[in-house]
């Protein structure tokens, strides 16, 4: 039985974008640990647990929620 943690940034997800990630990663498990069996997807437990910005730290720079909001509006313009 497979348990997979999923660490983020409070606010980055959507919603939906967290509900996609849990089916694909789902998928993922059933695919290769389950080897393709779909009654191992009731054994796949996946939690996503979101953090505030400031209890991160990338290279030694705790970010704000600013910080992040521009750093990932910069990544979807490009």
């Amino acid at each position: 039985m497979p348990f997979v943690n999923v660490q983020t940034i409070k606010g980055i997800m959507t919603a939906e974008q967290k509900s996609e990630l849990l089916r694909r990663m789902t998928d993922l498990l059933v695919e290769i640990e389950g080897q393709g069996d779909p009654q191992f997807r009731q054994s796949v437990w996946i939690r996503i647990d979101e953090h505030d910005p400031e209890q991160w730290s990338l290279g030694g720079v705790q970010p704000t929620a600013t910080m992040i909001a521009a750093k990932f509006a910069a990544a979807r313009r490009d």
